[in-house]
């Protein structure tokens, strides 16, 4: 393996173990067995890796994610927000093929974005693949036209906390399904289970009497 890949696959366990604020470059280096002047080279900055790390990842995804949101658009028959959502299974379960583990790492991955508070990562994201939000959008607003541009943001900001929560605690939400409900899942079922319930929180009526 080279040495860029070593960098990035040590990258890769590290932050999505102990986050990105928790893990040094030191930490990062000695995993990879590299000294810290390859990092330098290759990446100039943590911010730099961090950066590739998740795009390593969403250059797979995006255009999975794209097709499968603009299929839902396209369809005759006005699309249900459920429907939506789960344009978003096939492609996050393709990382599993793309790399081990890729779907659970990926999530792992995104949820710190959120919990570590780096905000130069999500406005790279958005940046970077703004073909997804604005299928994802083009679709829920489709699914549910009465929604104004400030209701979608906030039951997506909602829809994000939900999903990030339950993807960084999911090891143990399946090891509670097999020790207290005697279920064997894995990622694939954790996202299936959780997208009724995100569709559904989309879809809550505007008002609340």
């Amino acid at each position: 393996m080279d040495t860029k890949n070593k960098i990035l696959d040590a990258a890769e366990t590290l932050f999505a173990d102990k986050g990105f604020n928790g893990t040094s470059l030191r930490e990062i280096t000695s995993l990879a067995d590299v000294n810290l002047a390859a990092v330098n080279y290759h990446f100039g900055s943590k911010k730099e890796l961090i950066k590739a790390v998740m795009s390593r990842y969403m250059n797979e995804l995006a255009p999975r994610l794209e097709n499968s949101l603009v299929l839902v658009c396209q369809q005759e028959q006005q699309p249900s927000l459920l429907e939506v959502f789960s344009a978003f299974i096939e492609p996050l379960l393709s990382l599993n093929v793309f790399r081990e583990n890729g779907t659970s790492n990926f999530l792992q991955l995104l949820g710190r974005g959120y919990t570590d508070s780096q905000g130069f990562l999500r406005w790279f994201l958005t940046t970077q693949y703004p073909g997804v939000i604005t299928h994802f959008v083009e679709a829920v607003q489709r699914a549910f036209p009465e929604l104004t541009a400030e209701d979608i943001f906030w039951r997506l900001h909602f829809t994000m906390g939900t999903v990030i929560f339950t993807m960084s605690s999911s090891d143990a939400l399946i090891d509670i399904a097999e020790n207290d409900f005697d279920q064997s899942l894995d990622i694939g079922d954790v996202i299936r289970k959780v997208i009724p319930f995100v569709s559904a929180g989309v879809g809550a009526p505007l008002q609340v009497k």
